[in-house]
C-alpha cells in the first residue's frame, strides 16, 4: 500500500502545532490516545519491517484502543534493519546508529521532509525550554560545542542534533572545538578567556567524555577560570570510565572548580537516535523558575510518553522501580511511535518525568527473545518483544534495588560504559573517546578513522541502494529474529 501523503503531512502539521505550543501547554491523554492510534494505523499500512512484527504478536490496528498496547520495537532492530513508513525514495536526512554490525549497509535511520521537521522542531523546543530557559525569543549567546562536526562526522546524530543547537541558539562566533586530533585546545582556551575578560556568558555543549578530559588536563597544569553569570554546561552521550571513575557529583564539582559555573547551570541530555525527542534535565529551568531545587528529573513534553519496563516481562513499572524506558513519541511520524530501549531507568512525577541510571547490554551479542505476555508460543515461535539480561557491571543488581525501593538514593557512580559489538560502529561517546586518546594511542586512532570514515561512508551511499536493500528485508534476518530457538531452518533473503 502507497504511503497516504495527505494523511503524513495533515498529521505533522499537527503534532507539530503541539510541539509548538510548548513544553507546558496540556495535551490530555485523550488526545495523545488519539493521536498514537492514527500513527499506529498509518505506520502499520505502511512500514513493511513493523508489520510484520505486529503481525507476529497478532496485533494490528483495530485490535487494540490504548496507546500502551501498540506494539514497542527494540532499538536494536534499528541497528539491523531500515525501519521507515514513507518510501526511502523521499529521505532527506540520515543518522548511523551506534552498534550497528555492518559498516556497509544497514543501521541507518531515515528521515523524510515532515520527519525532519518533527526532530528539529521538537529539539529545539526542548533545547530552548530546558538549556536556555531565560533567553527571550531570538536572543542569542556564543556557543563552545566539545564534540564532532557535520563535516566531520555526517551521519551522527550527536554531531547534527548540536549544530542545530548552534544555528537556532548560537552567535556568529559559535564554533565546534573537537577535531579529529582532539580538543582544540588553543581556541577553546581563547574563548573561555574573552568571555572572562567581556564578562558574557557563553555556553558549553559536548560529549560528556570531553569535558571529563578537559577538566582533568586543567586541573594538572592549574588551569581556572571564572565565567560570567549566565554561562551553562550542557553534556549528552554518557562517560564510559576511560579517564578513571567519575561521579556525577564529581562532574558537577569539576565544572565549578575549573569554569566556576555552578550545579544549577549544569544540564544534562539524553538522546537516542531511535525516538525523535531529546530528554533534557529540569535543574536550569527549575532555577530559573525560582523553584526550589530538587533531585534532578527528565520531564517529558506533552507529545511523548515514557515508561519503565520489567526486564522479566516488559509490563510497566511504578515511579521508583528501574526497568528498561520505552518511548511513545508522536515525533515518530517517519519511523514507529513505540520504541523500548537498552536505557535502564525509572519514571517520576506520576509518569510525567523520568531518569536513566545506566543502561542494558546484549548477552554475547545478541538480543534474547521473551515469549509474548499473552501466549506461551505462537505460530512463529518464540516471538517478537526482545529483552536485555543483565545490567552494566558498574550498576550492579544490589543498586538497582536500591533504587527501586528509594529513587532518592544518591548513585555512588553514574559512568555509562556502553559495550558495542566487536566490529561494530561506534557510538558518539565512544568515538569521542577514540579521538581524544587518539594522539597517544595507535589503535585509538585507528578506531577513530574506521568510525569517522563508516560515519561518511554511509552518507556517501547513493540512496538508491538503501531502497533496493529495504526491498529484501524481513525481520526474521533480525539476530533474536521471530523464530523459535528450536526453528533453525534458514529463510531467504
Amino acid at each position: 500500500m502507497a504511503t497516504d501523503i495527505t494523511v503524513t503531512h495533515r498529521l505533522t502539521e499537527e503534532i507539530l502545532g503541539f510541539i509548538e505550543a510548548g513544553v507546558d501547554a496540556d495535551l490530555s491523554d485523550e488526545q495523545f490516545n488519539d493521536y498514537s492510534m492514527q500513527l499506529f494505523a498509518l505506520q502499520y499500512a505502511n512500514n513493511a519491517i513493523f508489520r510484520e512484527f505486529c503481525d507476529a504478536k497478532k496485533v494490528k490496528p483495530g485490535d487494540v484502543s490504548r496507546w500502551q498496547d501498540v506494539p514497542m520495537v527494540y532499538n536494536d532492530v534499528f541497528k539491523t534493519h531500515l525501519v521507515a513508513s514513507f518510501p526511502l525514495e523521499q529521505s532527506v536526512m540520515a543518522c548511523l546508529t551506534g552498534g550497528t554490525t555492518s559498516l556497509t549497509q544497514r543501521g541507518r535511520i531515515f528521515r523524510d521532509e515532515d520527519g525532519k521537521r518533527l526532530v528539529f522542531g521538537a529539539n529545539r523546543m526542548m533545547t530552548g525550554s530546558y538549556l536556555f530557559p531565560d533567553f527571550e525569543e531570538g536572543k542569542r549567546c556564543r556557543i563552545l560545542i566539545l564534540a564532532p562536526s557535520p563535516e566531520m562526522a555526517p551521519s551522527m546524530g550527536m554531531a547534527i542534533g548540536m549544530d542545530q543547537t548552534r544555528q537556532a541558539f548560537g552567535t556568529s562566533d559559535s564554533m565546534f572545538l573537537l577535531g579529529k586530533t582532539g580538543i582544540d585546545v588553543k581556541n577553546l582556551l581563547k574563548a573561555l578567556r574573552e568571555s572572562e575578560a567581556s564578562g558574557v556568558p557563553v555556553a558549553l555543549i559536548g560529549a560528556t567524555a570531553a569535558y571529563v578530559y578537559f577538566f582533568q588536563s586543567c586541573r594538572r597544569k592549574k588551569i581556572k577560570f571564572k565565567l560570567p553569570p549566565g554561562s551553562r554546561v550542557c553534556d549528552g552521550g554518557g562517560y564510559r570510565g576511560r579517564f578513571g571513575v567519575v561521579t556525577r557529583d564529581d562532574y558537577y564539582a569539576m565544572v565549578k572548580e575549573i569554569l566556576d559555573i555552578p550545579e544549577t547551570h549544569c544540564v544534562n541530555v539524553l538522546g537516542e537516535a531511535e525516538t525523535a525527542t531529546n530528554l533534557f534535565d529540569d535543574a536550569l529551568r527549575r532555577h530559573v523558575k525560582g523553584l526550589p531545587p530538587r533531585q534532578r528529573t527528565r520531564p517529558v513534553p506533552p507529545w511523548s510518553r515514557v515508561l519503565a519496563m520489567n526486564i522479566d516481562d516488559l509490563s510497566p513499572l511504578p515511579d521508583g522501580e528501574v526497568g528498561l524506558l520505552a518511548h511513545w513519541d508522536l515525533a515518530n511520524v517517519p519511523t514507529v511511535l513505540a520504541v523500548i530501549t537498552d536505557n535502564l531507568g525509572y519514571t517520576t512525577d506520576n509518569g510525567t518525568g523520568c531518569e536513566m541510571v545506566g543502561r542494558a547490554k546484549l548477552e554475547n551479542g545478541k538480543v534474547s527473545p521473551l515469549p509474548d505476555e499473552d501466549r506461551t508460543m505462537g505460530p512463529m515461535g518464540d516471538s517478537t518483544i526482545f529483552r536485555m539480561l543483565e545490567a552494566y557491571t558498574n550498576f550492579s543488581i544490589d543498586l538497582k534495588m536500591r533504587f527501586a525501593k528509594d529513587p532518592k538514593v544518591e548513585q555512588p557512580a553514574v559512568r555509562e560504559e556502553i559495550d558495542a559489538r566487536p566490529g561494530s560502529v561506534a557510538s558518539c561517546p565512544q568515538v569521542v573517546d577514540e579521538i581524544l586518546v587518539s594522539q597517544a594511542s595507535a589503535e585509538a586512532a585507528h578506531e577513530r578513522d574506521r568510525s569517522l570514515n563508516a560515519f561518511k561512508d554511509q552518507t556517501e551511499r547513493p540512496l538508491e541502494w538503501y531502497v533496493e536493500e529495504a526491498k529484501k528485508q524481513k525481520l526474521s534476518d533480525h539476530p533474536a529474529g521471530l523464530q523459535s530457538e528450536k526453528d533453525t531452518t534458514k529463510k531467504d533473503t
